[in-house]
């Protein structure tokens, strides 16, 4: 079973890092809480992410992890696939 259970502190620069991927992205339809549980996801099972890096990140480096996350995740088993490795990845799951 995927965690899913990011602390109070992560699910909110998580929320910060989605919503300002959103507004980069406006021809693309980007769900909120889809994406939030996405970077949950990889930031927990798969190799834990530098969240306050991320949220400063130029735009294109952004938009690089969070829909590479998208594309790439195996929502059965919250891992990346595919050689697909975020910019901002620790490989330190923080399960």
């Amino acid at each position: 079973m995927i965690n899913l259970n990011v602390t109070k502190e992560d699910r909110g620069k998580i929320h910060l890092i989605v919503q300002r991927a959103r507004r980069l992205v406006k021809g693309l339809k980007l769900d909120q809480v889809s994406l939030e549980m996405d970077l949950s996801a990889v930031h927990l099972n798969d190799g834990g992410l530098d969240l306050d890096r991320l949220l400063i990140a130029d735009s294109f480096s952004l938009l690089h992890d969070v829909l590479g996350i998208q594309k790439y995740l195996d929502r059965q088993t919250g891992l990346l696939g595919n050689c697909f490795v975020p910019r901002f990845f620790s490989k330190e799951p923080r399960a």
